[in-house]
């Protein structure tokens, strides 16, 4: 058997009825936290919405993990550090360790602020893979 996995998440327009968390303490509607259903080892991701007006409600800071934000839908800020930035489909946002970050939803977004958040801590990536070969004599499956 290969090591791989497949859940679906859905369309992003249904992510709000997801309520979820990394405790029971930190759940709310509109987070879905994938690493937590797949067998993940290096990498995690959460699925999130937040509608129109709503907000985190809070900061949080990593020590060790890296976050990605990829922004799909709506439009919202990004507090970071000191700053505060607008974000929007087709916004991608790196946090580093040690940077204080939280979020929300302008009021007048035209639908949800939806993103994902991949994270990862631990050793640093190649800017090439490196441990990657190809494979020209196997064929294409279609």
């Amino acid at each position: 058997m290969s090591d791989y996995q497949v859940i679906e998440i859905g369309a992003q327009q249904d992510w709000r009825a997801f309520h979820g968390g990394f405790d029971e303490a930190r759940s709310r509607d509109g987070r879905r936290v994938v690493d937590h259903e797949l067998t993940m080892q290096y990498i995690g991701m959460t699925a999130n919405a937040l509608v129109p007006g709503e907000q985190a409600g809070y900061w949080h800071v990593h020590e060790k993990v890296e976050e990605l934000y990829v922004f799909l839908g709506g439009r919202g800020q990004m507090g970071l550090d000191d700053d505060v930035i607008d974000v929007a489909e087709g916004t991608v946002v790196r946090v580093g360790q040690g940077v204080w970050r939280t979020w929300r939803a302008l009021p007048d977004s035209p639908a949800a602020l939806r993103w994902l958040c991949i994270r990862s801590g631990g050793e640093s990536l190649p800017h090439m893979p490196d441990d990657s070969r190809r494979g020209p004599d196997r064929s294409l499956p279609w």
